[in-house]
């Protein structure tokens, strides 16, 4: 059996397919299905797990533009700005991030045009942002 937790084995099944039955993760990770079951709640409950996506390729999407757009934002608005860029419906995920910029948002829109819209007038109108360094998303590799 291998050393990694419970825990780390049921996640890293997760992972590589979010969609996979519980009787599918049990026998990946060695466990039961109603242990699996009971990870997966305590997992959900502590905020470890915090939503179940697709993968997608951007390249294959009709008729969808997705890029991740660095943004920095005044230390001083740090918590109103978080908020905002938050609730912005274009905005389909948001991180901190310790690299390059304060923000990593993957943002989703119809195209080009309506991406630069989505920068410019909200999440560059969100009051603190000071700047939005978008990258599109050609092909998926990986």
């Amino acid at each position: 059996m291998s050393t990694t937790s419970t825990a780390d084995r049921i996640l890293e099944v997760l992972e590589q397919d979010a969609q996979a039955s519980y009787a599918d993760i049990a026998d990946r990770a060695g466990v039961s299905k109603p242990t699996v079951r009971k990870y997966i709640n305590q997992l959900e409950d502590d905020g470890v797990i915090v939503g179940y996506s697709a993968d997608v390729d951007p390249k294959k999407l009709s008729g969808k533009t997705i890029a991740l757009v660095g943004i920095e934002v005044d230390s001083e608005q740090y918590v109103e700005a978080t908020r905002e860029l938050k609730s912005i419906d274009a905005v389909e995920s948001l991180y901190t991030s310790s690299g390059d910029h304060m923000f990593m948002a993957e943002v989703r829109s119809s195209d080009g045009d309506e991406l630069g819209r989505v920068i410019s007038e909200e999440i560059g109108a969100v009051e603190g942002v000071t700047a939005a360094h978008p990258s599109v998303l050609q092909e998926r590799l990986k």
